[in-house]
């Protein structure tokens, strides 16, 4: 027969596998959770263990989808995974300032041909769009444009 977990054991569990939010963290244990003070008293717990950290989980997890990502979409991710707002704006910044590099290499590993029509110029744009970079970095990466 199976051992129940505790939820702190949960928690640690969960971990484990990959970093979490402390909001994200809170939505899977709530089911587990005898009462919301037992939550959130498993949560400071692991919060001030340094177990979980939600300016951690940005920063892992904004380098890791910038590598195919825009700024935009990456920002989404965060928002939806409940980070705080001002971890959100400066992780935005630092996206933006090498956003143009970023979307380059992504459309160089994709295509790696300029455009000779403009379907297929459409078509790059369309990709680049869906994966969240700005439509001025759209254009000069399409393009092939390096003015500001």
């Amino acid at each position: 027969m199976k051992k129940a977990l505790t939820l702190r054991g949960r928690a640690v569990a969960y971990l484990a596998r990959r970093e979490h939010t402390r909001a994200e963290l809170a939505r899977k244990l709530a089911p587990h959770a005898e009462t919301p003070e037992e939550l959130e008293a498993v949560l400071d717990d692991l919060a001030q263990r340094k177990l979980v950290s939600d300016e951690r989980f940005a920063t892992t997890r904004s380098e890791s989808l910038a590598r195919k990502f825009g700024a935009a979409r990456v920002v989404r991710e965060l928002r939806d995974k409940g980070v705080a707002a001002d971890s959100i704006e400066r992780i935005s910044g630092e996206l933006k300032a090498n956003e143009l590099e970023r979307a380059r290499e992504v459309w160089r590993k994709r295509f790696g041909a300029a455009p000779r029509s403009a379907a297929e110029r459409a078509k790059q744009g369309r990709f680049l769009q869906g994966r969240g970079f700005s439509f001025e970095v759209i254009r000069r990466v399409v393009e092939g444009s390096d003015e500001k």
